[in-house]
C-alpha cells in the first residue's frame, strides 16, 4: 500500500459554486442574537443590529455530500446516511480534497456500521 505524504488544504467555497456530488465540510457556524440581550450600551450596538457569534462546527472535517442546492439552502448527506439541510448564510463551507473526502467517508461509514451491529 502506497502512502500519500502530501498535505492538502480545504478551500472555502462560495454558495453559488456548490453542486450536487461535491464533498464539503462545515467549518464555522454563525448565530445571530438581538443586541438588547447583551446589556450593552445602546450607542455601541443599535437595537436593530444583531450580534453575530461565530464558532467552530462540532463536526468540522466530517465529509458531507451535497445532494441538492436551492440557495440559500443545501441538502447534505453524512457518511451514516443522515440527511440535513444547511442555510449557507449561517455557515462557512469548505470543499474537501477528493482523496481525503473519499477515505474519511469510507472510514466513518464503516465505523458507524460496526457500531450498529454491536448494539444488537
Amino acid at each position: 500500500m502506497k502512502i500519500d505524504t502530501t498535505t492538502s488544504l480545504a478551500a472555502t467555497v462560495a454558495a453559488e459554486d456548490l453542486h450536487p456530488g461535491d464533498m464539503i465540510a462545515v467549518l464555522n457556524e454563525v448565530c445571530e442574537y438581538p443586541s438588547f440581550l447583551w446589556n450593552l450600551d445602546g450607542q455601541m450596538s443599535p437595537p436593530e443590529q444583531p450580534v453575530r457569534i461565530r464558532w467552530r462546527a462540532n463536526d468540522g472535517g466530517t465529509p458531507l455530500r451535497v445532494e441538492a442546492v436551492c440557495l440559500p439552502f443545501v441538502l447534505l448527506k453524512d457518511p451514516a446516511g443522515v440527511y440535513r439541510t444547511v442555510d449557507v448564510r449561517q455557515c462557512d463551507c469548505v470543499r474537501l480534497n477528493v482523496d481525503y473526502a473519499r477515505l474519511a467517508w469510507k472510514r466513518l461509514q464503516r465505523g458507524r456500521k460496526r457500531g450498529a451491529r454491536r448494539r444488537r
